[in-house]
């Protein structure tokens, strides 16, 4: 009799033991699906797109936004070699269309503009113009010819005559692997002139100026997006390029002077 009742008490413990645990679980479940528990989305983004990015990812209520930002050929390289961000988000469309074609990335989307603009520190004096870059001595910094900004600089520097172009082309003192490269040789007076997205001087918060190039020489910057094939968070990932098209990336991206795709 006693034999049984310890039995009986030994199965009950044990019956409440797997309630409790499963109760447990069903708690973890739902505060998940509430929210409380949040996953990741991880994001390789074009420099450029720092300061909006990381705007936009702290307003992001799909996941918890993981950046790395690079230059957009460096971050490719790395898609090509193996990594898997979630989302890869360039400032070009050359690159993700490459990546799409290589079967690397599903269909890429264009989600913004920007502007090329001839950048100086905000206290020059020694260039007003694109015309003072053909200056003997005039120090400039311009991006390398992989990284999208270097290709749209060359893409100016295309249209201007022969002797403009190489006067200018003797001046260039380094080639930069990203923005943030020229942004710091010109906010570190290591440089007189550089060629930046007019984002990057807002992004400079007061330490760099634009001077506007002619209409006709302006290139047409466009940044494009895209999921990369077998993202371990793709639906984070899809809600973050919607959000980057309508949503609060897009009115991060307006906030540091982008400008909506086709602009």
């Amino acid at each position: 009799m006693r034999r049984g009742f310890r039995s009986s008490l030994a199965l009950g413990a044990a019956l409440v033991a797997t309630i409790l645990i499963v109760a447990g679980c069903g708690s973890d479940d739902t505060a998940a699906n509430n929210g409380n528990e949040r996953g990741e989305v991880v994001v390789s983004a074009a420099t450029s797109l720092k300061s909006a990015f990381t705007r936009y990812g702290e307003q992001f209520a799909g996941a918890e936004a993981q950046f790395s930002f690079a230059g957009s050929d460096e971050l490719a390289a790395q898609i090509r070699a193996g990594a898997k961000p979630d989302v890869f988000a360039s400032a070009n469309t050359k690159l993700p269309d490459a990546l799409f074609q290589e079967g690397l990335v599903e269909r890429p989307r264009v989600f913004a503009s920007n502007r090329l603009v001839l950048a100086v520190p905000a206290m020059s004096t020694s260039v007003g113009s694109l015309d003072d870059l053909e200056k003997k001595g005039v120090s400039v910094v311009i991006g390398s010819e992989s990284v999208p900004i270097g290709a749209y600089t060359r893409k100016v520097l295309d249209r201007l005559d022969g002797a403009a172009r190489t006067a200018i082309l003797a001046n260039v003192r380094s080639n930069e692997p990203d923005v943030g490269g020229i942004s710091a040789k010109l906010t570190q007076g290591a440089a007189e002139a550089g060629f930046l997205y007019v984002t990057d001087v807002v992004a400079a918060n007061g330490r760099l100026k634009a001077i506007e190039l002619p209409a006709a020489l302006q290139p047409q910057v466009a940044y494009g997006v895209a999921i990369v094939k077998g993202a371990e968070h793709r639906r984070a990932a899809q809600a973050f390029v919607a959000g980057l098209l309508d949503g609060d990336g897009a009115e991060a991206l307006r906030s540091a002077g982008f400008e909506p795709p086709g602009q």
